[in-house]
């Protein structure tokens, strides 16, 4: 398999960021590491020796970025809108400077976005606020009511704009709807271990999404299923067969 270790300096972070890549072709494929987690964390926990016979086929090229979690959502001494306007930066970065690398390098404007726990987070967040780039999303475990990070945030809308429980039952734009008609979203939560506040804020996010009328697969696997690699690795096996088989990482 392909790999490379690299990294640039972000003048939107104002340090080096590095990244991790694995594949020499296909599909471009962002992972948003869990809480905290560094470029390494997707290959270490074993997600990438699972997702290896799409690597090596050529049909999927992962890019695994480093989290700015502690500077932002995770940094407790730090107000929720100055968490906020530190993920701003972060999305900057992955937007205006890593984001077209990706594309650039893979010949295709579109991604696949992926992560799990708070890496499902950003994946739904990213995949919402652009949904141009991100056009298929796979969230895994993820919380989608910022108040999980920030507790209450008295309608700071430098919050509020990252919290897909709150924006999206009044996001009305046709630009934004139109596109999330087109796209892909996947959902996966287990009923086990550590993950119920994961499955409770996936049905609200459901329930958002059957009222604005808006396609998008919500998988809920068994007791069994707990908030734990080994089984975000079942799951994101099984969910990129799925869209092998509809073509969609052709």
């Amino acid at each position: 398999m392909h790999f490379e270790q690299r990294s640039f300096y972000s003048n939107q972070l104002e340090k080096e960021m590095p990244f991790n890549v694995y594949g020499h072709a296909g599909k471009a494929v962002l992972v948003f590491p869990s809480s905290g987690g560094s470029q390494n964390e997707y290959a270490d926990f074993g997600m990438i020796a699972s997702c290896s016979s799409f690597i090596e086929k050529g049909l999927l090229r992962f890019y695994t970025a480093a989290s700015y979690d502690n500077e932002s959502w995770l940094a407790n001494n730090k107000s929720p809108h100055e968490m906020a306007e530190a993920h701003r930066c972060y999305e900057n970065y992955i937007i205006q400077e890593l984001i077209p690398l990706i594309t650039y390098e893979t010949n295709s404007p579109q991604v696949i976005a992926t992560g799990c726990s708070m890496g499902g987070f950003h994946t739904l967040n990213f995949a919402l606020k652009h949904p141009d780039i991100f056009t298929t999303a796979i969230a895994l475990s993820g919380v989608y009511d910022i108040r999980f990070f920030t507790g209450d945030y008295y309608n700071d809308l430098a919050v509020y704009f990252n919290s897909p429980i709150d924006y999206l039952p009044s996001l009305k734009d046709p630009w934004f709807i139109d596109r999330y008609r087109q796209n892909t979203y996947i959902t996966c939560v287990g009923q086990g271990d550590w993950e119920l506040p994961h499955l409770l804020q996936t049905k609200n996010l459901q329930k958002i999404f059957e009222a604005k009328e808006l396609p998008a697969w919500f998988d809920y696997w068994g007791e069994d299923s707990a908030h734990d690699w080994q089984w975000w690795s079942k799951q994101i096996v099984y969910f990129m067969n799925e869209l092998n088989k509809q073509k969609t990482l052709i």
